[in-house]
C-alpha cells in the first residue's frame, strides 16, 4: 500500500497523474485492504465458539464493506465516493457490534 501510495504521488509530482486521480488510487487500495483484513478476521484461532459466529459475520461484513469502499472510490462521483464509502464502512463495523451484542444477549439469557 505504501509503495502504491508512493508512486502515484511520483507520478503526480512527474505531471502524469492529477491529484484526484491520486487520492482515488490510494483509498481505492485503503478499501482493498479492508477487505483483507475482514477475509483474515474468521481465520484466527479463538476458544470460544460465540467469538468464532463473531469472527465469521465480521469477517464477511468487513469484507463486503471493504469492496464497496473500493469501489465507489474507484468509480463514483468523488462527493458519493466520500459520503457512501464511509458510510459501508461504519456500517460493517456497525453491523458486527450489533451481532457480538446479540449473540452476548442470547448467551446471558440462557
Amino acid at each position: 500500500m505504501i509503495l502504491v501510495a508512493l508512486a502515484a504521488t511520483a507520478a503526480r509530482k512527474a505531471g502524469l497523474l492529477d491529484a484526484d486521480t491520486v487520492t482515488r488510487i490510494v483509498l481505492t487500495i485503503i478499501g482493498l485492504m479492508v477487505a483483507w483484513y475482514g477475509n483474515r478476521m474468521p481465520k484466527t484461532f479463538t476458544p470460544n465458539a460465540s467469538a468464532r459466529q463473531v469472527q465469521r459475520f465480521g469477517g464477511w461484513s468487513m469484507a463486503l464493506s471493504g469492496l464497496l469502499y473500493a469501489t465507489l472510490w474507484a468509480l463514483a462521483p468523488f462527493d458519493a465516493a466520500l459520503w457512501l464509502g464511509c458510510g459501508a464502512i461504519m456500517a460493517g463495523i456497525a453491523a458486527t457490534a450489533i451481532y457480538g451484542f446479540s449473540l452476548r444477549g442470547k448467551a446471558k439469557g440462557a
